[in-house]
């Protein structure tokens, strides 16, 4: 009979059968099918308003003549390499280059004056205003400043990336250590942990987790800082190219310039998700 009942369930498509198989399904759909919607919903409103002709090309190209900027960007044509004289992929390894310099030097100095300052109450009265007024400063406030101080070459740019990244890095691990848990920190001080192995065993890795966070913001912070970086003696770079081409209203190039700041930026998102999720594999699971 059990035989029979197996055979009729999986006739039937029975729930338990099937069920993961759906649920495989609707997820990848979820996951794929829904982002690359949006994309083609964004392309047809693209073509329908770029046809409209309610606005010139110039401000609203069509999506295929960014499409051919993007490909004459990233080839040798008529003679012409790239965009003053460099690929779309080396304006963009110049970018990320001065981007990761910048971040690592502000999240590497953010983390360690926020384990300071969440250690240290003092620190913390002492910087707090500092740091707080340096998060208010867009980038390109002191941006002139710096190419004064330090000249026109790669010195202010990463020194502008990473005074961009540093304030949220430093705000997260913080708030990150002064919300410990107080009941653990108890417990390994009864233990006879010392404060060395206090802050090592208990409060670094309850904060990596809003640390992460602000070094995902920190990232993010240096991506919309990078064409104010690149204003000046910007190319090779993406910045330099979108301040360039918008001299000239060369909507597409800007565009591309846009487009591949923003996927370079999703990309990078994605890896430190993917890092976050091996390093800190108890967050959202106590």
């Amino acid at each position: 009979m059990s035989v029979f009942v197996d055979i009729s369930e999986e006739a039937s498509g029975s729930p338990g059968a099937a069920g993961p198989a759906r649920a495989k399904k609707r997820d990848w759909l979820t996951k794929f099918g829904l982002p690359l919607l949006s994309v083609v919903v964004f392309l047809v409103v693209w073509e329908l308003v770029a046809l409209s002709g309610i606005w010139s090309e110039t401000f609203v190209p069509y999506p295929s003549t960014v499409w051919r900027a993007f490909i004459d960007l990233s080839t040798t044509h008529n003679g012409v390499r790239g965009y003053q004289g460099y690929l779309l992929w080396e304006h963009l390894y110049m970018t990320l280059r001065r981007v990761f310099a910048g971040v690592l030097i502000g999240v590497t100095l953010g983390v360690l004056l926020g384990l300071t300052m969440g250690t240290f109450t003092w620190v913390r009265r002492l910087l707090e205003p500092w740091l707080t007024f340096l998060r208010a400063l867009p980038p390109l406030a002191y941006f002139f400043l710096l190419v004064i101080w330090l000249g026109i070459d790669e010195a202010p740019k990463v020194t502008l990336l990473a005074l961009a990244a540093l304030p949220p890095a430093a705000v997260a691990t913080t708030a990150a250590v002064v919300a410990a848990p107080v009941g653990l920190i108890e417990a390994a001080r009864a233990l006879g942990a010392s404060p060395r192995e206090v802050v090592r065993d208990v409060v670094i890795p309850s904060a990596l987790p809003e640390t992460f966070t602000g070094i995902r913001l920190s990232v993010g912070m240096a991506y919309s800082a990078v064409v104010a970086a690149e204003l000046f003696n910007g190319i090779p770079g993406i910045g330099g190219v979108v301040k360039d081409a918008s001299n000239y209203n060369n909507t597409p190039v800007v565009l591309v310039g846009i487009f591949a700041i923003g996927i370079s930026g999703l990309i990078i998102d994605a890896v430190l998700r993917a890092i976050e999720v091996r390093a800190v594999p108890w967050r959202g699971k106590v």
